[in-house]
C-alpha cells in the first residue's frame, strides 16, 4: 500500500492539446509513485512543498500487481516517479501507473525516471538478442506517457529511443557541489573506461582538475580487466567517475591499479548504485577513501558499508518538475 496526503494546488494557465487539437487547461499537478524508491518520491514532494498523491499499490496473491489512484487527477499534469530497476515489478507498476493515469483522464502525464533499467541493451552486439531499451521505451509511450524526464542514461542516444520529448538530467552539479567542499588538491578525474570518458572530462573541467583514461578489456558480463592508464596519477587524489555501479568489478581493479602507480587517495563517483552481487564487499577491500553515489536507486541497508555516502537528487528533479509544469527551460539547471 502507497498512500499519502494531497491537497488541491493553485489552478494554473497551461494547457496541453486534445486528440482534436483543441487546448485542453491542466489543473494544477500531482506526483505519484510506486514501491520502487518511495523515499526519493518523498523527497522530491517535500522539495516542491505538495505531498504524494494517494495511490494504491499492491499484489494478488499470485504476485500480479494492482494498481489504483486514490485521488481525482482529471485535468492534471501528472508526474510518476518509478525507477526501472530489478525486479520487473518495478516495470509494471511504472506501466499501470500510466494507464491509471491516462483512463483518469489526466492531462498530461511525465515518467520521471530516476534510473532507466534496461538501458545498457541498447543495441544488437551480437546474434539474435533483444533491444530491451527500445522495448521499455515502446512500453512506455504504448502506456499513454507524454514525456519522460531522466537522469544519466547509460547511452545518450536512448533519448532517441522515444517519439515523446526528453529531458535528461544530469547528477554532476551534485558531485562537483560534493567535492567542492572537500577541496582536493592536484586532483585527477579518471575514466574508468573509454564510454565513460566524456563524463569524466565534464568531471575535470568543473573540479579544475586533470584527465586520465584506463584502457579496460571485458572478456565477459560483469568482469574487467585493467590494461593501461593513460595520464599521470603518481602522487595525486584520483576520482573515478562512472553512470554506475553494477557489480564493482571495473571500479575495483581500476582503484587497484591506480594505487599501484603510486596514486594518493582514490575517489569513486557513480549516479546509479545497483550494487549487485559481489559489489559491497569489492567496494569494501578496494583501496578507495570514499564511494559518492545518488538516490536514484533505493539501496537497502543491508547494501550499505562504512565508505558510502549516498548524495540526493531530490532537490534536482523537484526543480525539473517546477519547470516542466511551467513550461520553463530544464537545461537552465546546467548553466
Amino acid at each position: 500500500m502507497v498512500a499519502g496526503g494531497c491537497y488541491p494546488l493553485a489552478r494554473v494557465t497551461l494547457t496541453t492539446p486534445d486528440m482534436d487539437g483543441l487546448a485542453v487547461p491542466i489543473h494544477g499537478y500531482r506526483v505519484l509513485t510506486g514501491t520502487a524508491n518511495r523515499p526519493l518520491a518523498d523527497e522530491i514532494c517535500k522539495s516542491l512543498g505538495t505531498d504524494l498523491c494517494k495511490t494504491t499499490v499492491t499484489r494478488f496473491a499470485d504476485g500480479e500487481v494492482f494498481v489504483r489512484l486514490d485521488e481525482n487527477v482529471r485535468g492534471a499534469d501528472v508526474f510518476i516517479v518509478e525507477s526501472t530497476n530489478p525486479p520487473a515489478e518495478n516495470v509494471m507498476e511504472l506501466l499501470l501507473l500510466v494507464d491509471a493515469a491516462r483512463r483518469a483522464s489526466a492531462a498530461r502525464i511525465t515518467c520521471v525516471l530516476p534510473y532507466y533499467g534496461y538501458a545498457r541493451q541498447d543495441r544488437k552486439d551480437q546474434p539474435r538478442v533483444a533491444i530491451g531499451a527500445k522495448l521499455i521505451a515502446n512500453m512506455i509511450m504504448r502506456a499513454g506517457a507524454d514525456r519522460v524526464l531522466g537522469v544519466d542514461f547509460h547511452a545518450h542516444q536512448l533519448q532517441g529511443f522515444f517519439d515523446i520529448p526528453v529531458d535528461h538530467l544530469y547528477a554532476a552539479p551534485v558531485f562537483t557541489a560534493h567535492y567542492r567542499k572537500k577541496k582536493l588538491q592536484d586532483l585527477v578525474v579518471v575514466a574508468p573506461d573509454v564510454g565513460s570518458a566524456k563524463m569524466a572530462r565534464g568531471f575535470a573541467k568543473r573540479l579544475n582538475a586533470s584527465l586520465a583514461i584506463i584502457d579496460k578489456r571485458r572478456p565477459a558480463a560483469n568482469v574487467a580487466e585493467v590494461v593501461n592508464v593513460v595520464g599521470e596519477v603518481e602522487g595525486k587524489d584520483c576520482l573515478l567517475a562512472d553512470d554506475m555501479i553494477d557489480t564493482a568489478g571495473t571500479i575495483s581493479e581500476a582503484a587497484r591499479a591506480l594505487k599501484n602507480l603510486g596514486a594518493r587517495d582514490i575517489y569513486v563517483c557513480a549516479t546509479h548504485a545497483l550494487l549487485s552481487g559481489p559489489a559491497v564487499e569489492r567496494l569494501s577491500n578496494a583501496p578507495i577513501k570514499e564511494v559518492a553515489v545518488t538516490n536514484t536507486i533505493l539501496i537497502p541497508e543491508s547494501r550499505r558499508f562504512p565508505q558510502l555516502t549516498v548524495l540526493s537528487v531530490g532537490d534536482l528533479l523537484a526543480k525539473a518538475i517546477r519547470f516542466t509544469h511551467s513550461d520553463q527551460s530544464v537545461s537552465s539547471l546546467f548553466e
